[in-house]
């Protein structure tokens, strides 16, 4: 008996089948081999197509199926994990109406400025537990005022996961946790936010049937197993927000637990107890995917979106040409811990949360001709990730989440070992890394949600610690006093 999980991120779309009974992974993949396309018709926007999501999900299920030799029959279950905010409009006929505007997208940052400043920042803050911000609502209204023939048209708008879950099996469907991340969740009323869509003028009938994060939610139906690879009947049971999906991947769900992530983005994701919030709405609080009406689970997420994009931009115009990531990480661990002066700005993909919004772009301070080269720049861009990490864990401490551990996967800027290592540095935190990843979670997650495994306690009985990264004291000093430096850029 095996288990599908599926990833939809912004650059490629992972599935991993799961012996449910040893916790193996059998087989996983990725499709497409390059990074997604990201349509940026405008400065500041970022869409794209469903279509081309589904497709590469369908590439994804064919080749785990047959590499590992599993029978689509053998396949007791599907979770699916995906990238948060975007948003998906469907027409009556369950159609796509324009292509997807996703997570980076900063073009309706204004809407929810002016939503805050009408509706009142305390009862937005109080019943969302944030500003309305950039996220899917916002987004919505920018449609809704700037393209009314596609509002019009459609009859559902939800998350890109949402959109996958339908596309198996045929019912529109959301989850509270989905709703909250696209910050229209009332947790004074446990419901919908009506007084969020009534200001916005949105008919509260566009919000699908809201289904719950652990569970059968829909079958696959006779046309999606057709064009998957798969069977009919296998019951969808888990979806989730990549972030709050992170954490259950690495077991994060109680209260002062976090988990990282080093991708496009970066995200530190802390567990509360209470539903608290920032009072400036620069870290967001969200149902966490453990979360009921008796017992509160509120994730608190930090995203910074100019990380390992930065760390990519650097390889793709400044390191030398076909350099690797490794041989990059070794360039710059030649370089002293404060990278010689040199202080780099990572937010150059859009608004920043952490930031109320601003979009700074990245910026580079503190070169000098004489002294600095390639190997300088590559350490700075690491550097400034994990300060920005830092500058972020803050304002979460402000909130009562208190780091002594971080948990993350054993992927992307995480497998470089002077960026984990300034990050423990930087936050006098110990490191956890484990062989998972997002689409490993969501196929344990669906093996809660079909009731394979009782809790996530045996869900996870098999999680394996790969590499731990204690703080050392010996670049901390120059750490602090780059971090110091960079903060003040930072600031002016």
């Amino acid at each position: 008996m095996y288990l599908l999980g599926y990833d939809l991120g912004s650059s490629s779309v992972k599935a991993s089948l799961v012996d449910a009974e040893t916790g193996e992974v059998i087989a996983g993949e990725f499709f497409p081999k390059r990074e997604m396309a990201i349509k940026a018709l405008n400065t500041g926007w970022a869409e794209q197509s469903p279509d081309m999501w589904w497709e590469n999900l369908k590439l994804v299920t064919r080749s785990v199926l047959e590499n590992s030799g599993v029978s689509a029959s053998e396949i007791a279950a599907i979770g699916i994990s995906y990238q948060m905010h975007g948003l998906v409009l469907l027409d009556k006929d369950l159609n796509v109406v324009r292509d997807s505007i996703i997570w980076c997208d900063s073009r309706a940052v204004a809407y929810g400025e002016k939503a805050a400043d009408a509706i009142g920042n305390d009862k937005c803050l109080n019943r969302l537990l944030n500003l309305p911000g950039n996220f899917t609502m916002a987004k919505l209204a920018w449609v809704k005022e700037n393209e009314p023939e596609n509002y019009a048209k459609a009859r559902y708008y939800m998350l890109p996961g949402d959109y996958i879950a339908m596309r198996l099996t045929g019912v529109p469907a959301t989850t509270q946790s989905g709703l909250s991340e696209g910050i229209s969740w009332d947790f004074t009323e446990n419901r919908p936010a009506k007084f969020l869509y009534d200001y916005f003028g949105f008919d509260m009938d566009l919000i699908p049937s809201i289904v719950p994060t652990f569970g059968v939610q829909g079958n696959v139906t006779c046309a999606a197993a057709e064009e998957l690879g798969l069977v009919a009947g296998i019951p969808v049971t888990y979806r989730a927000g990549d972030q709050p999906n992170n954490a259950l991947s690495l077991n994060v769900l109680n209260p002062g637990e976090v988990a990282a992530t080093g991708g496009t983005s970066g995200v530190v994701y802390g567990v509360n107890d209470t539903p608290k919030c920032d009072p400036d709405s620069r870290v967001n609080s969200f149902v966490h995917v453990n979360h009921s009406k008796e017992a509160a689970r509120i994730g608190v997420l930090l995203c910074i979106n100019g990380t390992a994009i930065l760390n990519a931009w650097i390889r793709n115009n400044i390191a030398p040409q076909g350099i690797s990531y490794a041989e990059m990480n070794e360039a710059a661990a030649q370089v002293p811990a404060g990278s010689d002066g040199i202080s780099i700005i990572p937010f150059g993909n859009g608004a920043e949360r952490v930031l109320c919004n601003d979009n700074p772009g990245c910026s580079i301070h503190g070169i000098n001709f004489l002294r600095h080269g390639k190997s300088h720049l590559i350490r700075a861009a690491q550097e400034g990730i994990a300060f920005s990490f830092k500058y972020g864990m803050e304002i979460m401490n402000d909130m009562g989440i208190v780091t002594k551990t971080i948990r993350a996967g054993h992927a992307n800027l995480f497998l470089s070992p002077l960026f984990r290592q300034t990050l423990a540095d930087i936050t006098d935190a110990t490191i956890e890394l484990y062989n998972t990843d997002g689409s490993v979670g969501a196929a344990r997650g669906a093996g809660i949600g079909v009731g394979i495994y009782k809790d996530a306690a045996e869900a996870f009985g098999t999680l394996r610690k790969v590499i731990v990264v204690e703080p050392q004291k010996a670049n901390r000093s120059a750490l602090q006093e780059a971090y110091n430096k960079w903060y003040n850029h930072l600031k002016h």
